[in-house]
């Protein structure tokens, strides 16, 4: 297929998996470029390659970096770099899809229980690198005029899961961000929002203890009787790019199914 002449670029962060892959797929099928950073092991590169090229198939441009975007010294080197690589055009798009969190339980009994460095390592992760990325586009003009940056909630945020605590933080933290980021970043365009997704079969669901037990609640509960799937949450978060949601802003989107309505 030939490539597309558009000059639409979006950036997902943690975009090999899960709800970011979904999400950049849906954006290629739109005609979006696209840059991904995520953080693989090489075991796993073959299969995350093949993905990338299923996107470029679509005829738009896909650059992806396997870096650590949680540090400050890749997020400033990355930033030079697509300055360089995407000369006059700009990201218009930012997802924040970065599943890094720490699993443990508060009350462990064999003694590995969570520690405060393990709730710093889960927040600046999931939730305080969303506001690094964001600075420095902003700082280097990176942005285009009318940037939408979304990011990935769970119902976590208000429900007490075992072993959920660090990233339940860590998705409170994002939040806060989030609503402030559109606060505060208005003059420069920027409308910001959370997708709260309902429970997605993912590959970081199942590192969630017992998240069999979570499934089975998550399908009781749901009035459709499915769980949400990473496509729905690539649809919404497609639907946030649009002119049309130019006016959605600093809120909290739900896009599961009616999952969280008992």
């Amino acid at each position: 297929m030939a490539t597309k002449k558009n000059n639409n670029w979006a950036m997902v962060l943690g975009g090999s998996s899960g709800l970011g892959l979904a999400t950049a797929q849906k954006l290629a099928s739109k005609g979006y470029n696209l840059v991904i950073v995520h953080r693989d092991r090489k075991s796993d590169l073959a299969q995350i390659t093949k993905s990338f090229d299923e996107i470029t198939a679509l005829g738009v441009r896909c650059l992806s970096f396997n870096i650590d975007a949680t540090n400050s010294e890749k997020q400033e080197q990355l930033t030079k770099e697509l300055i360089a690589l995407l000369k006059d055009n700009k990201i218009a798009v930012l997802i924040h899809s970065i599943a890094k969190g720490n699993l443990k339980a508060m009350n462990a009994t064999d003694g590995a229980s969570l520690q405060k460095q393990d709730f710093q390592l889960t927040i600046n992760a999931m939730a305080l690198s969303l506001y690094d990325w964001v600075k420095l586009f902003v700082k280097h003009k990176l942005f285009a005029k009318d940037a939408r940056v979304i990011a990935f909630t769970s119902e976590g945020n208000s429900k007490a899961w075992p072993n959920y605590a660090a990233v339940s933080a860590a998705k409170v933290t994002l939040e806060a961000l989030v609503r402030n980021i559109a606060l505060e970043f208005a003059p420069y365009g920027i409308k910001a929002n959370c997708i709260q997704a309902g429970v997605t079969d993912t590959k970081s669901m199942r590192l969630i203890p017992n998240s069999d037990v979570i499934v089975e609640e998550a399908l009781r509960r749901n009035p459709n009787k499915r769980l949400t799937r990473p496509e729905d949450v690539a649809n919404a978060a497609y639907l946030l790019t649009k002119e049309e949601a130019a006016w959605i802003t600093g809120t909290i989107i739900k896009v599961d199914g009616g999952e969280s309505l008992q």
